[in-house]
């Protein structure tokens, strides 16, 4: 029997500038499945929008790192702290790329990690669960130097992370998934940039066929562009439900 999904997004915010100058929120995603409450790539500001949500830090089962950039993963080790009411609580699981928590560019501080139940190590072909949810990986991407890895949520939740694109992804992704997430963060494509654009997204969504796509992790150049023009152009253009990511927003999958 399959387990109803929820989904609630903090933010649409990606890339330096939207982010960083606070143009829209950040702060990744929520995906509730089941008894099980999973925050994925945490970027700025997370802490504070899930205490505006009435969101109890308590109730958080996992934190998912699809990469340690800081608009991912900013808030990390803030959300350890107070998901685990300082080291009270055992129940939190972290799952991110082994550069998260060793070696020189770690984001995750050593101290935090006792306070964990647990740590896996996301890697290509990596299956993993807790609790009610599953985790798969289902590519790893290049993106500016780090690993950074697409993610499946219990067979239906697909998220397409941050990274250059290549043809590849059209095999190690899954067909017509439930539902996509894709961080869309250009309009146009910028070879020397890996991060993907409307215009990648366009030949990936042709082929793949998704049920529901969700755009979001937008650009200064996307907000520009609206993203609610460009979703109802790219559902126009392909016979697809394509929506825009909007702050606060909560999606169901029955």
């Amino acid at each position: 029997m399959r387990k109803r999904i929820e989904l609630l997004f903090l933010g649409t915010a990606g890339g330096r500038t939207a982010t960083f100058r606070l143009v829209r929120r950040s702060g990744g995603f929520l995906i509730r499945v089941g008894e099980t409450l999973a925050h994925i790539d945490p970027g700025p500001g997370a802490f504070v929008y899930l205490k505006e949500l009435g969101i109890d830090y308590r109730n958080v089962d996992l934190i998912v790192l699809s990469h340690i950039h800081l608009d991912h993963s900013a808030d990390v080790n803030t959300l350890i702290e107070a998901c685990t009411d300082g080291g009270k609580r055992k129940g939190l699981t972290l799952m991110c790329p082994e550069s998260a928590v060793e070696g020189k560019d770690r984001v995750v501080l050593p101290y935090l990690i006792r306070r964990l139940k647990e740590v896996f190590f996301l890697k290509e072909g990596g299956v993993f669960t807790c609790g009610d949810l599953k985790v798969e990986v289902v590519s790893k991407h290049t993106h500016h130097g780090v690993e950074t890895y697409g993610l499946s949520f219990n067979g239906r939740v697909v998220y397409m992370t941050c990274g250059k694109y290549e043809e590849r992804f059209l095999e190690e992704y899954p067909d017509k998934p439930e539902l996509l997430i894709v961080n869309t963060t250009f309009y146009r494509r910028k070879d020397n940039i890996d991060h993907l654009s409307v215009e990648e997204i366009r030949e990936f969504l042709k082929v793949k066929r998704p049920k529901k796509t969700v755009i979001t992790h937008f650009s200064l150049e996307m907000i520009e562009k609206d993203p609610s023009k460009i979703a109802r152009e790219l559902s126009e253009e392909l016979g697809l439900e394509v929506i825009p990511a909007e702050e606060g927003m909560v999606l169901e999958l029955n």
